[in-house]
């Protein structure tokens, strides 16, 4: 008898989104698994395979037939109906950078969005879908979150509009439970990090190269649960194993959200730290408390918003931002081990070492050399502000000094009070802002973005935060003062001594002066020891030897006093 060869049955997931950082992950271990053939969704019209990736499971998977692409956009519900065409399971991890603080954007895909992955999964007979979603949707930027469970309710005003609009995408995956036979689940993943990031790494090592990472924003003693990618997907395999399963497992995973984490919670400055001294970074040292920065921030996120029109890069320094780097985030992950059967299988300091490894090309040692670097250009971050105190592009030097001269002519040289000086600048905003109120809506093609009043109304719950805010640099001096009065911190009394020292000598001088000897000490400083550095280094280096030999005399004179009485 002959026998029945019987044809393999192609079960198909997809993966919308599918060209993200998680989901390429993601993509890669279900191939790996064999568990379905996998459609990638995602919105270029087609897909562009990097070199490893081309040699690896994904371009041997898109060659046989196992992985195929399909350009969707998940506004477009014809087109995601297209996309899940015969799909058994959809993971839906699209989403804007959560960086981009566009209401508009976000809402569109996050929750507009995710209404046509519902819609379509229902039409086409999908039997599980599993949502890629976000423990900020339960924090709301004022208070830190400590070991959450998913008990814990949405805020009543999330952190920014990527948290808010995730909040409701997830709502809407909730709620279509049980629909049609559509089973659903949302994993909440804890800020991933692994090899492909595009984002926490590479910016990270900007801020090195820049000069920038010596800070810290906040008391740097917040802690966080950072989540290796591969923990990550794999939580996803699981939440899909679990729908799968059928009977009370079924039933006991679906509907619900769950907290993704490495079960390892660390200071978040000190694995900022290992990144950066993994890659030859100094770690940060500096701290600076989030009240300081947070009006800086809310500048910056201003002009964004007026110039972002213009091709201006998105900030990485936002209001939403010093809030997450300032606060403790911490989730417990005892349901998604219980329902879905998730534990980590990538610990998390070998995740960090597996990262490192993966950014090999960042390190400090393969940074691009400049022509002229040297330790004044370094100690200045290697870039434009470099250029500018040294001198190396002339004509942003000369700009960034006319600037400064508008400001002493306007400001300064006048010796204008405060109060004048804040009067000309409301004068000048208001100026602009009217200017900017007539315009059209669009200038030779270009699109006017306009501000919205409410861009300017300070809201209860934004009162009450700079009221903490308030409250928190109080108590900063309150701790040192408590230490002073034990009597014990000899360190600590003669930094304060110093640091008041320095105040009153400052607070002497007028403002004029002090614009008058800081300006030219900023651009001649920093261009005499660039030019002549051995020299100071040796003349440093003979004061230090000096101060330590008058240090050991003194002493010695005290000590021998002491004995001899």
């Amino acid at each position: 008898m002959a026998a029945v060869e019987v044809a393999e049955v192609e079960r198909w997931c997809v993966v919308t989104g599918g060209r993200g950082f998680a989901a390429r992950h993601l993509v890669e271990m279900l191939i790996r698994y064999e568990m379905f053939h996998v459609r990638i969704a995602d919105l270029a019209p087609a897909i562009q395979l990097e070199p490893h990736e081309d040699s690896g499971v994904l371009g041997g998977a898109l060659r046989s037939g196992r992985a195929n692409y399909v350009s969707a956009d998940l506004r477009n519900k014809a087109q995601v109906i297209r996309a899940f065409q015969g799909a058994e399971v959809v993971f839906h991890m699209a989403a804007p950078d959560s960086s981009i603080n566009n209401y508009q954007l976000q809402y569109s895909v996050n929750v507009e969005g995710t209404k046509n992955v519902i819609g379509a999964c229902v039409e086409v007979g999908v039997k599980r879908l599993i949502y890629t979603s976000s423990p900020s949707v339960v924090f709301d930027g004022v208070h830190g979150v400590l070991n959450a469970d998913e008990s814990m309710p949405y805020p009543p005003k999330h952190n920014d509009s990527y948290s808010a609009t995730k909040a409701e995408g997830e709502a809407l995956v909730m709620k279509a439970n049980g629909t049609n036979g559509l089973l659903t689940c949302s994993i909440r993943p804890s800020s991933i990090f692994g090899p492909g990031d595009r984002l926490m790494v590479p910016s990270l090592v900007a801020a090195a190269r820049a000069g920038k990472s010596k800070f810290i924003i906040g008391d740097g003693n917040n802690f966080y649960d950072f989540t290796y990618v591969e923990n990550v997907v794999h939580a996803h395999v699981c939440a899909e194993r679990a729908l799968a399963s059928g009977g009370e497992v079924s039933e006991k995973a679906a509907g619900q959200a769950y907290f993704i984490t490495n079960m390892e919670p660390i200071k978040f400055w000190e694995f900022m730290s290992q990144i950066l001294e993994g890659l030859g970074y100094e770690r940060p040292r500096i701290k600076i408390p989030a009240v300081v920065m947070m009006p800086i921030a809310h500048l910056v996120e201003v002009i964004y918003k007026l110039l972002g029109p213009y091709g201006m890069k998105v900030p990485q320094l936002t209001p939403s931002r010093v809030r997450l780097l300032s606060r403790s985030r911490t989730f417990d992950c005892s349901k998604a081990k219980d329902r879905l059967g998730y534990s980590p299988v990538v610990p998390l300091q070998e995740g960090i070492r597996r990262t490192i490894n993966s950014f090999s090309h960042l390190r400090v040692e393969n940074k691009p050399n400049r022509e002229g670097s040297s330790k004044a250009s370094r100690f200045l971050g290697d870039g434009k502000v470099a250029d500018t105190l040294l001198w190396k592009d002339k004509k942003q030097s000369l700009f960034a000094i006319l600037i400064l001269f508008a400001i002493y002519y306007n400001f300064v040289a006048t010796g204008s009070s405060i109060i004048t000086a804040l009067a000309k600048v409301l004068l000048a905003a208001s100026i602009f802002l009217f200017i900017h109120g007539l315009l059209p809506e669009k200038i030779f093609g270009y699109k006017i973005e306009k501000i919205h009043p409410s861009q300017f109304h300070l809201s209860e719950e934004s009162s009450r935060q700079l009221s903490l805010s308030v409250i928190s640099l109080w108590n900063e001096p309150v701790k040192t003062l408590k230490s002073l009065c034990q009597g014990n911190d000899w360190s600590l009394f003669l930094k304060v001594v110093l640091i008041l020292l320095v105040l009153s000598f400052a607070g002497a001088l007028s403002l004029r002066s002090l614009f008058v000897i800081g300006v030219p000490i900023g651009f001649t400083a920093f261009l005499v020891y660039d030019k002549k550095e051995q020299e100071v280094d040796s003349m440093v280096l003979r004061f230090k030897s000096s101060m330590r030999e008058r240090r050991h005399g003194i002493s010695a004179k005290l000590f021998g006093n002491k004995k001899n009485d």
